[in-house]
């Protein structure tokens, strides 16, 4: 009797790939609308290129100089809160009027901007009026000053913070990652107003050789390959940001990660050019999920490495991982697991943070711990 009714199910399964192949888009031949990416990330119109994202070069190579500038006894306040807050004061004079900011894009995206991008300019604060003035003296719990073992120096504040981690490995997740899977590669930011008429159209932006909603996947492109010698065929490992951090998780923890990173990206910016925007959904989907992977890979790797050298007797290096770790764990409240909400929220990347605060009292436990828990929650 079972046999008797699968020709109702046939009907119902046929009918219903019918209608997903053809209600997506709105388009007469959607069922035939198969994307082909090109060998690289190059598009042009008219023979000429399409793709640009110097902004998101700027920044990453502002966000270069305050990595510099937040380990160097030479900075000071109003010199480094004018370059990550007014994008201005840069040795790089290129960097200088361009309008754009890292301050204003740190945890743009986030719920918890109001709380979290503060915590950047604290740092700016805590380094040139505690750490600074301090450069010579021996750390303790309390102390900001200096601590030197077999490994290294470090640089730290009265918790034990070594802030120009803590303020680089944030801005991975606050501003490059945050920037593109809760940003640029969303359906809100791509469909914004008329962006779908006007691609399906293919009006372009005045004065440019693009669709608003090609540019915007070309800006969450550059977040991650914006400083490459060869942006159509790039290779991860540059910088200071995500592309650097990418490179070492595609190097160990999860090979071929890079690939599938890159074939997403090229696969969804074709498949705008073809206006099948299911595809494009699908390929900011994969982009959002293993780019946040990347930022739970090293929040686990440097919080066990902690455990490790702390273990091994080599606590500046210990300490430095740790502030490494610590810039990881605060940047999972912006990953995105595909549907468009965190690995972990706010509140439990706070939690987080509340147990390793004071470096100088953390319990290797509780970072081998959070280490497991974020392993297995991102099923890593």
């Amino acid at each position: 009797m079972k046999f008797k009714f699968l020709p109702i199910y046939l009907f119902i399964a046929c009918a219903s790939l019918f209608l997903t192949s053809c209600s997506d888009d709105d388009d007469e031949g959607a069922v035939a609308n198969i994307v082909t990416p090109p060998d690289t990330y190059k598009f042009q119109r008219n023979g000429t290129n399409t793709v640009s994202h110097g902004g998101q070069t700027t920044r990453l190579k502002m966000a270069s100089e305050l990595y510099s500038g937040m380990k160097s006894a030479s900075s000071n306040k109003e010199g480094l809160n004018n370059m990550f807050n007014n994008g201005e004061g840069f040795s790089d004079a290129t960097l200088n009027g361009t309008g754009k900011k890292v301050g204003s894009k740190t945890f743009a995206s986030s719920v918890a901007s109001s709380t979290v991008k503060p915590m950047f300019d604290a740092m700016i604060t805590d380094f040139t009026t505690n750490v600074i003035p301090n450069w010579s003296t021996t750390a303790a719990n309390g102390t900001a000053g200096k601590m030197t073992d077999s490994k290294r120096t470090v640089y730290i504040n009265a918790k034990g913070h070594e802030l120009t981690q803590l303020f680089t490995k944030g801005l991975i997740g606050g501003l490059t990652t945050d920037q593109i899977v809760n940003g640029y590669l969303t359906a809100a930011k791509l469909d914004t107003g008329t962006n779908r008429a006007d691609n399906d159209a293919g009006t372009l932006v005045s004065g440019k050789n693009y669709t608003q909603m090609e540019h915007y996947w070309d800006e969450g492109f550059g977040y991650l390959y914006g400083e490459e010698a060869d942006v159509e065929n790039p290779t991860l490992g540059n910088g200071v940001l995500l592309s650097k951090y990418a490179g070492k998780v595609d190097g160990s923890n999860s090979p071929g990660i890079g690939k599938i990173i890159y074939d997403a990206f090229k696969m969804g910016r074709a498949a705008i050019v073809a206006k099948n925007y299911a595809q494009r959904d699908a390929q900011a989907k994969i982009i959002q999920m293993h780019v946040s992977k990347i930022i739970g890979y090293k929040a686990v790797d440097y919080l066990n490495d902690y455990v490790s050298k702390a273990a091994a007797g080599t606590p500046a290096d210990a300490i430095h991982a740790l502030s490494e770790g610590y810039g990881f764990v605060m940047s999972l409240q912006v990953t995105n697991d595909g549907t468009g909400k965190p690995y972990f929220t706010n509140a439990e990347v706070n939690t987080m943070l509340a147990k390793i605060e004071n470096f100088w009292t953390v319990s290797s436990a509780d970072c081998t711990a959070m280490a497991a828990e974020i392993k297995s929650k991102m099923n890593l």
